[in-house]
């Protein structure tokens, strides 16, 4: 899968730094290669979004919108069930136009200095007519949308400064990346999200192999066999804690078929009866089962 570059790759044709474009599509696609050039607003209208970050998920449908720094991410989109598109109203942004903004408004940074590459919002009444406008705008001239953006810009970053404080104006902005701590960071973030090596190395912007040897560099062990170990215990947890039976999660621990997620299980934690020992996940200690310890609900 080739990686799409935006807002390069679009057809605005704009020497503006603010750009605003209405992106509407009937195809979906599945965790695309994205490089955002710019920062990146997405007033979601139609349809349902999901975005990978090195370090946050998120999925939205048409009740709210995503800020989204500059770098390398994962999109999928999903058409609307109800109108059978997908629409999108992307405001493109500079680390200078949040930088001068700062500066005009004297906004001080935050005490907290807990930064983010996404952040999700929910639609209001004033956020619904604030999308409107950049939709009427972005049937008007390049010229007449210059005169108008640097006002518009200012306007979502007041409000949202106003109900949200200014840590995303910051965490934009910030460039003092640990770049050792941003690859641990990326993998324990997502290590649910049944990412592929490809898909994990684009979120780290290294190449595959570069991406192997860093993580046996940094966790002893393959890529594969650190998943799996990771998932299962999560998988144990789930049956452990929650009413729920295998058939419930084994796609959401990664597996594509129940059989291969109850072998691979049993692999892992043994088959226990009544009165055995086993060891406890969460507290390492050795229990004694008063059930047929997980598999009660595996097998038959």
């Amino acid at each position: 899968m080739n990686t799409i570059t935006l807002p390069d790759e679009l057809a605005i044709n704009s020497a503006l730094s603010l750009k605003i474009y209405n992106y509407k599509t009937t195809k979906e696609i599945s965790k695309q290669q994205v490089l955002l050039n710019k920062n990146t607003f997405s007033f979601l209208q139609e349809g349902t979004k999901k975005v990978f970050f090195d370090d946050s998920t998120f999925t939205i449908n048409n009740d709210q919108f995503l800020l989204m720094k500059s770098g390398n991410c994962l999109m999928t989109e999903k058409l609307s069930d109800i109108k059978d598109y997908y629409r999108s109203i992307l405001l493109f942004f500079s680390n200078d136009d949040v930088l001068k903004f700062i500066r005009k408004y004297e906004l001080n940074p935050p005490e907290s200095r807990t930064y983010y590459s996404t952040y999700s919002f929910s639609y209001d009444s004033f956020i619904k007519k604030f999308a409107e406008s950049l939709l009427d705008l972005s049937e008007y001239p390049k010229e007449f949308q210059s005169r108008i953006l640097d006002a518009k810009f200012e306007e979502i970053m007041l409000y949202l400064i106003e109900i949200r404080g200014v840590d995303f104006l910051y965490s934009i902005i910030n460039s003092n990346v640990n770049h050792n701590q941003k690859f641990i960071q990326t993998i324990e973030s997502n290590h649910l999200n049944k990412l592929t090596i490809k898909e994990l190395s684009f979120l780290c912007n290294m190449s595959e192999s570069k991406f192997k040897r860093e993580f046996k560099k940094y966790f002893k062990s393959s890529p594969s066999k650190w998943f799996q170990e990771k998932r299962l215990k999560h998988a144990a947890f789930l049956l452990r804690n929650k009413a729920i039976r295998p058939s419930d999660i084994f796609l959401e621990v990664g597996y594509e078929t129940l059989s291969n997620f109850i072998q691979a299980f049993k692999m892992k934690f043994g088959h226990r009866g009544i009165n055995q020992p086993v060891k406890n996940l969460e507290t390492k200690k050795i229990e004694i089962t008063k059930t047929n310890f997980f598999f009660s609900n595996i097998i038959p």
